[in-house]
């Protein structure tokens, strides 16, 4: 027996935002023998996007743009990083850049992300999403995002991209990187409710300081039918990756079933 305790499962890397807190609160509400998960962030120079839109006159669409510009430069440093601690699984916490650009675009990131971290497992929320519906069946599907509407464009570009119909996506437009995880429960339900109908299979979150952990479960059996939250979807797609194959109770069917 090996004289050590730490993570003997796995040791899950997540790269996230600096203004991210969603990412780890879903992630603290989960806790597995064996598994550790270890954050590193990269800095998020543009936070304030509403200010921005006051100080540049540029449109809400234009500015959210230039933050993933900014943003793209400043990630591989948080992948080195998290690299020396030899952690056996890349896992990304952040959703719209993997989405940007539909499936092509898509196919790009992963590869740059691929160059850095060699033969590690990688989890992305664009590929997450894709195999957690796929497990469900789904064909239908609508999204929930805190984004503008370039973000729910780009969005609505990959789903459709990869097979899936797309119909409905509601952004909130959150105002700033940190409103995100302020976004209030009625705003997420009413939300829900505008994209619902039904046609619709399944429903997925984008946004992954926006935390549905605790609230999406619940919807499931309201609603009977799938809701996705993206960080439940990357967490299951990990572990899935890592050979942990633990069914997890009151953290909504992907865990429960698949």
């Amino acid at each position: 027996m090996d004289n050590y305790q730490i993570a003997r499962r796995a040791q899950i890397g997540v790269i996230i935002p600096s203004t991210n807190t969603g990412v780890e609160y879903d992630l603290q509400q989960l806790r597995l023998d064996g598994v550790t998960w270890h954050p590193s962030r990269f800095w998020i120079e543009l936070r304030n996007w509403s200010d921005e839109v006051s100080r540049s006159g540029d449109d809400e669409n234009t500015v959210f743009e230039r933050f993933l510009d900014i943003m793209r430069g400043e990630i591989p440093v948080s992948i080195r990083n998290i690299l020396s601690a030899k952690v056996s699984h890349i896992m990304l916490g952040m959703s719209a850049e993997t989405f940007w650009g539909g499936l092509e675009g898509n196919i790009a990131f992963e590869r740059e992300i691929r160059d850095q971290i060699g033969d590690l497992g990688l989890t992305t929320g664009a590929g997450a999403t894709k195999d957690a519906l796929n497990c469900f069946g789904a064909k239908r599907i609508s999204v929930i995002t805190p984004y503008p509407q370039v973000g729910d464009d780009n969005v609505r570009r990959f789903f459709s991209d990869i097979g899936f119909e797309v119909v409905k996506v509601k952004g909130m437009n959150r105002p700033s990187a940190t409103a995100i995880a302020e976004t209030s429960i009625p705003n997420v339900i009413d939300a829900v409710k505008e994209v619902d109908g039904d046609d619709v299979d399944a429903i997925i979150q984008c946004g992954t300081n926006l935390s549905t952990l605790d609230l999406f479960p619940t919807l499931e059996h309201c609603l009977q039918k799938p809701l996705i939250p993206i960080n439940i979807a990357t967490v299951w797609h990990a572990l899935r990756a890592c050979g942990i194959d633990d069914r997890i109770t009151g953290k909504g069917r992907l865990l429960e079933e698949f």
